[in-house]
Order: structure tokens, then C-alpha cells, then sequence
């Protein structure tokens, strides 16, 4: 299995002040073997929970399919692009004129009509796909995809506008999961960048510093009023992912004590301590799929790498080391 943990000093801070600029398709093609996993949409061009339960439910779980035209594209691999994009286009056929996407019952019984549920599905998918044509715009083959992205922005536009015109719902609807409103604010922040519209960054800068307050003393995320290893990690995450595009030092600052606490976390197995979580691995909450959550490792092993890279921080990359090693005994 490839490691970086080598490729710095063990006694490297926690994160350099100031870093380098970075791009993050660069970064992307740094990651160790076997952590930018492709997968194909089904034959009905569905991800995730849809494609689990073989049909249109929402338009968040798609974003799967933003995520592996990122790493087929980072790795070279145009025909697995394609093949990933078709979930893309399947997403956008089904928005509705106002913007956003049709839904259907969750599994879990919930619906994703109201209106802050059809902000929130917009979201999950636009911040994922905002961050594809970012990254694709990054790498060497932007022109293969050109006029796709080109005759999808229209849509995109749109889609935009209708989360725009939720940012309060979502920081009153919201605040209870900081995950959530980081992953608004990179809605929010790439979309600005891709539509060339500054109101959408501003937004997404007011987002993000409302999230920073949703922080303990320690500064670890509070999900549902406690802590929690694996959603923390998640704003971890997509803040890393957002600030590598749309520079914000205080909220980078800020992720250091999360991540501290987050690889303490983090057993000598790789496995994920969820003692104590407020919402994962302890039975307290069912999934959209109607599963009771757990860890989410694949994101935790992005997250750690990610960091780690962009900070040189050995610690967090010896710990996604181990957590890799844990998810292949898996």
C-alpha cells in the first residue's frame, strides 16, 4: 500500500502559515493508490441511494457521479468519465423549472419536497458537480468537456439561484449539523467561481463563518449537540476541499483543532473510535436509506489525505494510512 507519511517531516505543525497557492486537480493527483475509487452509474444512470434502490428518490445522492468524473479525469481516464457523467445528466433531467430537482419519498419515510429538503438534495448534488467542472477546468482535458458543461449551464444557473434564495433556511434549518451548512457554503462558493458570480461567494464566505461558530472550545464540530468522529470529519472535508478554491485562511485555521481531535480518534487498527458519537456507529440515527449510520471511511480516508497533503502534516497522513490498511481487511 503507497504512503506519503515519508514524503515530510513527522514533526511537521499542523498547518503551515502561510501555505502555497494550490490547485486541487495537483493535489488529487497526489493521492496514494486506491483512494479515488470510480464508480459507474447504473444502467439507469443512477448513484448512490438511487442506485441502491434502483430508482429517481432525489438528486443528492448523485453526486457520486460528480465525484468519480473527478477521479477518472485526475487519473487519466476519459472513457470512465464519460461513463460517469451520463449520472450528471440523468441529475439534471430531472430539475424542475424553479431550479430545483424532483423527489420522491425517502426510504427512511422522510420527504425531500418541503422546502428546505429540496435545498438541502440541490445542494448535496450542485456542490459536488460545481467541484467537477473546477477540477476539469484544472486538468489537461477541460476541452473534452467543453461543450458538455457549456450546455448544462443554464441549468446550472438555475439550480444556483434556487439555493441562493435558501441560505436562510438553510443556516435556521440547518445549524444543527455544521456539515450541512459547509457543504452549502461550497455550493454556494464553487458555484460562484463556475457562473463567475461574486454574490454566490460572498454567500458562501457568510455560510462558512456561521459554521466556525458552530465549533466547542476544542474546536471540533458539534453535531446534535455533541461530538462526533465521523461527522466532523466531514466538515473537515468539504471546508478543505472549498478554501483550496476559494481562499478563506480563517476557516483553514480553524479546521486544526478538529482535525486534532479527529485523528485521536482514530485506534492504532485504523478503525474509527464512535464511543460517545452524537450521530454515528451508536445506533442513534437511520440513514436516508433507511440504515442506521456509521462511519462514513471513505470520506474519512479523502478528508485525512487531503489535509495532509495540503498541510504536509504527517500525523494526519499516517492516520489515513491506517485507515486505508483498515477498509482493505474489511
Amino acid at each position: 500500500m503507497a504512503t506519503l507519511v515519508g514524503l515530510i517531516g513527522v514533526g511537521a505543525p499542523l498547518h503551515a502559515q502561510p501555505r502555497p497557492s494550490l490547485r486541487e486537480y495537483d493535489v488529487l493527483r497526489r493521492f496514494p493508490a486506491g483512494r479515488l475509487v470510480f464508480e459507474a452509474p447504473d444502467a439507469q444512470g443512477l448513484m448512490g441511494t438511487n442506485k441502491v434502490h434502483g430508482m429517481w428518490i432525489e438528486a443528492g445522492p448523485q453526486r457520486g457521479s460528480c465525484r468519480s468524473v473527478i477521479y477518472a479525469v485526475v487519473q487519466d481516464n476519459l472513457p470512465a468519465a464519460d461513463q460517469a457523467w451520463r449520472g450528471i445528466e440523468v441529475a439534471f433531467s430531472h430539475q424542475l423549472e424553479d431550479g430545483r430537482f424532483e423527489a420522491n419519498l425517502r426510504p427512511n419515510g422522510q420527504s425531500a419536497k418541503p422546502y428546505g429538503a429540496a435545498v438541502e438534495t440541490a445542494f448535496f448534488f450542485m456542490q459536488e458537480y460545481m467541484r467537477a467542472v473546477l477540477v476539469i477546468r484544472q486538468s489537461p482535458h477541460a476541452a473534452h468537456f467543453a461543450a458538455r458543461i457549456a450546455a448544462l449551464q443554464p441549468k446550472a444557473r438555475r439550480a444556483m439561484d434556487f439555493i441562493s434564495g435558501g441560505v436562510e433556511t438553510i443556516m435556521r434549518e440547518t445549524s444543527h449539523a455544521p456539515n450541512r451548512i459547509i457543504i452549502g457554503a461550497k455550493a454556494l462558493g464553487l458555484g460562484g467561481l463556475v457562473l463567475d458570480d461574486p454574490a454566490l461567494v460572498q454567500q458562501a464566505r457568510t455560510l462558512m463563518a456561521h459554521a466556525l461558530t458552530l465549533r466547542d472550545a476544542d474546536g471540533v464540530f458539534v453535531e446534535k449537540g455533541g461530538r462526533d468522529s465521523s461527522y466532523n470529519m466531514v466538515s473537515v472535508l468539504f471546508g478543505q476541499v472549498l478554501t483550496l478554491h476559494v481562499p478563506m485562511p480563517e476557516a483553514e485555521a480553524a479546521f486544526a483543532g478538529a482535525m486534532a481531535w479527529q485523528i485521536s480518534r482514530i485506534l492504532p487498527s485504523g478503525e474509527v473510535d464512535v464511543r460517545n458519537n452524537s450521530r454515528t456507529g451508536v445506533g442513534k440515527e437511520v440513514s436516508y436509506g433507511g440504515a442506521p449510520k456509521t462511519v462514513n471511511y471513505t470520506e474519512m480516508l479523502q478528508a485525512l489525505t487531503l489535509y495532509g497533503l495540503v498541510h504536509q502534516d504527517a500525523a494526519a497522513l499516517a492516520a489515513a494510512d491506517r485507515v486505508q490498511a483498515y477498509m482493505q481487511r474489511q
